[in-house]
């Protein structure tokens, strides 16, 4: 493979928490050496001249959904992957929650296979926690280890037997498999299409207190602290959740959490009129979870942001909002939504990188995620000031269900590299 040298570069560390201009080399897909200003003449190197772009380790979004197999209309593994490297997201990790569910080693393969083929970016699966998520029986954990499961979870599908839950967990723990939750109550949150408060109450849409997501993840952290297993809260969304993470943390427990672009970018405000685009799971919450998610990000006690990308048919949102499919979709639109971060300088560019790429590189036991010599060379190149409007038409995923049609952005994905391979170029 040719060297690659990337030149007039604000390089992105969020390891180190700084930006600084300079230039990077690429060989082998992975990053070879790093050069302050100016650049190195490197013999027999193709130069890319970012003319003062940033560059920062690529994205790594833990959660997306992927039709295959059950609903390729919905999403392909193609389909997503060209969204994913036009939104700079290098690797992205599946949920098994498809149709059939991802429970065995066999579909595990499958995946794999159609991933590799099809795919222009890493693809790592999860599988699910228990036999067709039903919460009755936990899967072949260390089999489908073998088979590539970098997590297990049952997403959405909350184990409400706990004897289950925590067999599951002792034996993940036993074989170092990281097990991903999904906070709520199943009882307080079923049926619920809404934050429970004052705009759900005048709107008349069915809601759900934020203490079920504080008391589903006391339950999970009680879980843990009696098996000892790894264990990831998938989305932290109420501020009220926040103290009960706090402490496990605190107590030395292994957690970690997420939160997704969504509910750091929107609130229960922005359904307005009944916008089902805007319907996800758990529900927007209000104004002041929302700050007080940004502020957990800040000081680290979320540790990852992801998309929660969820392709939709037009089929199952044009519908009453009550009866529509929760989910938005994300992989192109997660760094520019995310930027508006940046520019109201909520969160800055090594914080908001720390959350995309470092840490959940670091909690499946990746390499990525750093701006180091001789991590891989997955890299994305953007223009955070480069103004435009978004036309969910002209998106990659085969579903268009984005809350940000016709939102004006500011930051542009322009280049995005795989190993040191130029997967995306917007000119």
């Amino acid at each position: 493979m040719k060297r690659t040298l990337i030149v007039n570069a604000q390089l992105v560390d969020p390891e180190a928490g700084r930006v600084t201009p300079g230039a990077l080399l690429i060989a082998k897909g992975a990053i070879a050496q790093i050069f302050g200003e100016p650049a190195p003449v490197v013999d027999d190197a193709a130069v890319v001249d970012a003319d003062g772009a940033f560059v920062a380790p690529g994205i790594v979004d833990i959660g997306v959904k992927i039709g295959e197999p059950g609903e390729r209309h919905k999403e392909s593994y193609g389909s997503a992957g060209l969204a994913a490297a036009a939104g700079g997201v290098t690797t992205i990790v599946t949920r098994p929650d498809t149709s059939p569910a991802i429970d065995t080693p066999e579909a595990l393969e499958f995946v794999r296979r159609r991933a590799n083929e099809a795919a222009p970016v890493n693809v790592l699966p999860m599988g699910a926690l228990t036999k067709g998520r039903a919460g009755r029986e936990m899967t072949e954990i260390g089999l489908m280890m073998d088979a590539g499961a970098v997590a297990f979870t049952d997403c959405d599908h909350v184990v409400t037997d706990t004897k289950v839950l925590s067999r599951a967990m002792t034996y993940a723990r036993s074989l170092g498999a990281l097990v991903m939750g999904h906070p709520q109550d199943p009882g307080l949150s079923r049926g619920a299409a809404a934050s429970a408060g004052k705009f759900a109450s005048l709107r008349g849409i069915p809601a759900v207190s934020p203490m079920a997501e504080r008391m589903g993840l006391d339950r999970d952290i009680a879980l843990v602290e009696m098996t000892g297993a790894r264990y990831h809260a998938d989305q932290i969304t109420a501020a009220r959740a926040l103290p009960a993470l706090r402490r496990a943390k605190k107590n030395g427990f292994d957690v970690t959490a997420g939160t997704s672009m969504h509910h750091l970018t929107l609130n229960e405000m922005d359904v307005a009129d009944y916008r089902t685009f805007f319907k996800v799971k758990p529900p927007l919450r209000a104004e002041e979870d929302r700050m007080a998610l940004i502020e957990a990000v800040r000081e680290g006690l979320i540790d990852i942001i992801g998309s929660f990308h969820t392709p939709q048919d037009e089929e199952s949102k044009r519908l009453p909002f009550e009866e529509a499919a929760s989910g938005a979709v994300g992989l192109e639109t997660m760094l520019p939504v995310l930027l508006r971060l940046y520019h109201a300088e909520d969160l800055d560019l090594p914080t908001l990188f720390r959350a995309l790429s470092l840490n959940p590189s670091r909690r499946l036991g990746l390499d990525s995620g750093r701006m180091a010599e001789g991590a891989p060379a997955d890299l994305v190149m953007f223009d955070p000031d480069a103004p435009f409007i978004l036309d969910r038409f002209k998106l990659a995923s085969k579903s268009k269900n984005t809350p940000f049609d016709g939102a004006r952005l500011q930051g542009r994905v322009l280049k995005t590299f795989v190993t040191g391979r130029e997967v995306y170029s917007y000119r």
